[in-house]
């Protein structure tokens, strides 16, 4: 294999990889082997016909495509490995030769990690979160752990009102005609939760159980299904059922069967404890983030697009999984919200270069000051792991592996370098 890389502007480069024609036959051969199952040659059982045979029925090219991405597999790692480059997003290939007896030829276009130019960092001046713990606070608390304790009480003399948690049925009408996922059995929808579009909920308030309702919406314009975007929609509703939220009252009682104190008051005062524990954290989380902000606006970087948006790719796909352990997929979840994958993508830019940029300054600030993490850290960092997911120390090493261990070393190096900046900063 032989490489060229050539530099390009805005920290991207192109690396050109010539693979040897006898290693690209052999991919050939690989590509055959996968394949050779499904080509019907007269004269030969399936998948019994010579490679030869297959070419001269089918033509060569018909191996191309998957020999070509058994080279790419083979070669593009350590043609990014000889690079001595730090790509930080996935290649755009472009295959420039692909033929049999020849050199393979393919480019791969890839983002490089940009140069941080650090400003000024020591000595950072920010204002100072406040920690101080309100009755606010404590009755905010307080009217959580009331929640927790509500009851569900079915409804059946009374209308809809809002706030209600309901359950429904209904389908959807475009143009007289059902659409494809717009109907639904069983669903649970609370009123005033802005789950469905327009004002499907509102319509509902005033509305009793077993009646059959017609909802009148329209879908948003930059609705991801084009066939509906724009489009007002009718939706026959059936409320099946109907609950209201009903709060214990906040006494003595309620102290003695919600905690360990008898007493309103005293419950109180360990709230007010227990938040200003949390407040203290909170204030110091938000220290650390002025600090670290700061320092990131009086660096200078450049960021490449690519990376830009395999960070924001990387976040949609945390979303999705956060949205499927809560039973909705997130296709659902556009559905309802009426938001496209463009428009979720687009939402999530600023927050994605926000992150890039601060993990660039950290380990910035890093490299500046020379930090270093011991082999002790880590392993202390490995055994609170273990503790944490009831494992052994050497599974978690295990799972982990060298690549694994060698990306938390680089994390509690980070992290030093926040606590670094933090305590060299000014905080009035």
């Amino acid at each position: 294999m032989s490489l060229q890389v050539e530099k390009l502007e805005k920290n991207m480069a192109k690396l050109t990889v010539e693979v040897p024609a006898v290693e690209f036959n052999k991919a050939l051969t690989a590509a055959y082997n996968k394949n050779k199952g499904r080509f019907n040659i007269p004269g030969f059982r399936k998948g019994k016909a010579p490679q030869a045979m297959v070419e001269k029925m089918y033509g060569v090219g018909v191996l191309y495509e998957d020999a070509v991405n058994e080279a790419l597999d083979a070669t593009y790692g350590g043609a990014v490995e000889e690079s001595g480059l730090d790509v930080v997003s996935r290649p755009e290939i472009a295959v420039i030769q692909a033929e049999k007896g020849k050199e393979l030829i393919y480019t791969a276009t890839v983002a490089v990690k940009p140069e941080v130019v650090l400003g000024e960092y020591k000595g950072i001046e920010v204002t100072k979160a406040s920690a101080e713990v309100t009755e606010e606070d404590v009755e905010e608390e307080l009217k959580k752990v009331q929640e927790q304790n509500s009851r569900l009480i079915t409804v059946e003399d009374r209308a809809i009102e809002d706030g209600d948690q309901t359950v429904i049925d209904f389908e959807g009408f475009v143009d007289g005609k059902a659409f494809e996922g717009g109907k639904g059995e069983d669903y649970a929808l609370t009123i005033g939760s802005h789950s469905f579009i327009d004002t499907f909920e509102e319509q509902l308030i005033g509305k009793k159980v077993g009646e059959l309702s017609e909802i009148n919406v329209t879908f948003p314009n930059e609705y991801h299904a084009t066939d509906l975007a724009g489009k007002p929609a009718m939706f026959k509703v059936t409320v099946k059922e109907v609950k209201r939220k009903e709060l214990p009252e906040l006494n003595d009682e309620f102290a003695g069967e919600v905690s360990e104190f008898d007493t309103l008051e005293d419950y109180k005062n360990d709230i007010k404890e227990k938040v200003a524990v949390n407040k203290e954290k909170a204030a110091a989380t938000e220290n650390e983030d002025h600090v670290v902000e700061k320092v990131a606006e009086n660096a200078t970087m450049e960021i490449p697009e690519p990376m830009i948006d395999t960070q924001v790719n990387n976040m949609v796909n945390d979303y999705a999984r956060r949205m499927e352990s809560q039973g909705l997929s997130l296709d659902q979840y556009m559905k309802f919200t009426g938001m496209t994958i463009e428009s979720l993508k687009e939402q999530m830019k600023p927050q994605a270069i926000k992150r890039i940029q601060t993990r660039l300054v950290l380990e910035a600030v890093v490299k500046a000051e020379n930090l270093t993490v011991t082999d002790e850290a880590v392993e202390k960092e490995i055994a609170t792991m273990a503790e944490n997911y009831k494992m052994e120390v050497s599974q978690i090493k295990e799972y982990l592996g060298e690549t694994g261990i060698e990306q938390m070393k680089e994390d509690l190096a980070v992290q030093e370098a926040v606590d670094f900046l933090v305590a060299e900063a000014k905080l009035v």
